[in-house]
């Protein structure tokens, strides 16, 4: 079956027939798995980079948002690169330095140089990305295709995450935390040479590039989740928290504003003229963050409170890569059948049931209550993102699709990057030294409140459905 999606997926898009349009797939695809788990992989060994690079506690999450950031501020200039000079050529740059800065990353002697390293393999990934998902919405030869196409791109957009935690428990343990970034160069190199040979480039389209836009994009998301990190060690109301948000509202205004009056906006206004894509956006960062968020307190929980090694932290979240494949398997007929909508709202529910036990952790709180949570997580990812993913990609027209992409993939990235700075700056205001749980439980309450916001997106949408009926 898996091969029969590929095939179908991928029609158009290879150069020497429907086999090696299969692999070309399988290669982007193994290409976009890198670039997710890069999100996670290094999350189980922050406590021994904390301690090798001697980070601070507040500044620890700029090693997963440094990378989350770049990525969701500059996605929307990838895809709209890869509109106009061509996805494959987008693609394999992007790839590109990602895989350079892996490298430089894994060799940083410093937390500037890790940071820094971490922000330009999210450059990478922000050329790379749209590329991937653009390549299946446009080339799927109908819904039917299309959707298990979607389906596959979203089990290992969902699945990345846990699997990245996984990978590197495993590497941590078994060599150092620098393996984690050093596991990405040689998929890279593999990706770069196989991917020509088998992916046809799709046709350039004529434009130009708005260089405002990208600058107030990435500018606006920096600033608010810099000042969102910032509140935990200064306070809500200092003047370095309230100036970032400022600044980061300033500059979305003004990107908003010159959006609507660019030749060739970065950002199309008439992609946010449909309700149903405005709350999948709006789900899908919320979703993201809280997910996101959850990964980032219970390894600490695990790892500083349990005190289980990272090889044992990383398999402790073998519940969610399994469920969210079985579901994989099943969501495209569940939203023939009953709606992308309907699925996303029992997702999102399921995923608030989760997220509660979560803030009532106590020393005595039996390990299964983790293992349910996590596999409940799980089961609601499997079930959402991939009609997320199709309400906010329906009705686009090819030639827009990597700007769709990009904004669907860009709100998935800064919903993270805000989220976990949300939680990890309530963590840091309750924290106190050597006892996670008083800080944990209040960053596992705003994880499960940012969940209640993704549910809260999607019923406004049945809301607005009933009004109009």
């Amino acid at each position: 079956m898996t091969s029969t999606i590929a095939t179908r997926a991928t029609a158009g898009i290879a150069t020497t027939g429907s086999r090696a349009g299969s692999i070309g797939l399988w290669l982007v695809m193994l290409a976009q798995l890198m670039l997710v788990l890069d999100a996670t992989v290094v999350n189980v060994a922050l406590p021994h980079i904390a301690a090798d690079l001697h980070f601070s506690r507040a500044e620890l999450s700029w090693v997963l948002n440094g990378y989350a950031v770049a990525f969701g501020g500059l996605l929307l200039l990838g895809g709209r690169i890869g509109d106009v000079f061509g996805r494959r050529r987008t693609f394999l740059v992007g790839v590109a330095a990602f895989t350079l800065f892996s490298l430089l990353g894994g060799l940083a002697t410093s937390p500037l140089l890790l940071v820094i390293a971490r922000a330009l393999q999210g450059l990478g990934a922000a050329f790379a990305a749209p590329s991937v998902l653009a390549l299946i919405t446009t080339t799927a030869k109908d819904d039917g295709a299309r959707n298990r196409a979607l389906a596959l791109f979203s089990a290992i957009a969902s699945m990345g995450g846990a699997l990245g935690l996984i990978l590197g428990g495993l590497l941590t343990d078994m060599a150092s935390w620098r393996w984690t970034l050093f596991i990405n160069v040689p998929i890279g190199v593999v990706v770069l040479l196989a991917v020509p040979r088998l992916v046809a480039e799709t046709p350039r389209r004529p434009g130009r590039f708005d260089v405002l836009g990208a600058v107030t994009a990435t500018g606006g998301a920096v600033a608010i989740v810099w000042a969102l990190i910032q509140a935990g060690d200064v306070g809500w109301s200092s003047p370095r928290t309230i100036g970032g948000l400022l600044v980061g509202a300033a500059l979305i205004t003004v990107l908003a504003f010159t959006e609507r009056r660019v030749a060739h906006p970065l950002l199309r206004p008439q992609l946010l003229r449909s309700p149903s894509r405005v709350a999948a956006l709006a789900a899908m960062a919320a979703t993201y963050g809280g997910m996101l968020a959850m990964f980032f307190l219970m390894v600490q929980y695990l790892e500083d409170d349990l005190h289980l090694s990272p090889m044992v932290t990383g398999l402790a979240f073998l519940p969610m890569p399994l469920s969210i494949f079985a579901m994989s398997r099943i969501v495209p007929r569940l939203v023939e059948r009953f709606g992308a909508v309907r699925l996303v709202i029992v997702g999102a529910a399921l995923r608030v049931i989760a997220f509660l036990p979560l803030t009532q952790l106590g020393p005595d709180t039996p390990f299964v209550v983790v293992l349910i949570a996590l596999l409940l997580t799980g089961i609601s990812a499997g079930m959402t993102f991939m009609p997320l993913t199709t309400l906010a990609l329906r009705n686009v027209e090819p030639e827009h699709a990597g700007s769709a992409s990009g904004l669907f993939q860009t709100m998935q990235q800064l919903g993270g990057a805000v989220g976990l700075a949300i939680v990890a700056s309530t963590y840091a205001a309750f924290a106190t030294p050597g006892d996670f749980l008083t800080g944990g439980r209040a960053g596992f309450w705003s994880a499960t409140i940012l969940s209640a916001v993704a549910l809260a997106a999607v019923l406004s949408l049945v809301m607005r459905n009933r009004k109009v009926a």
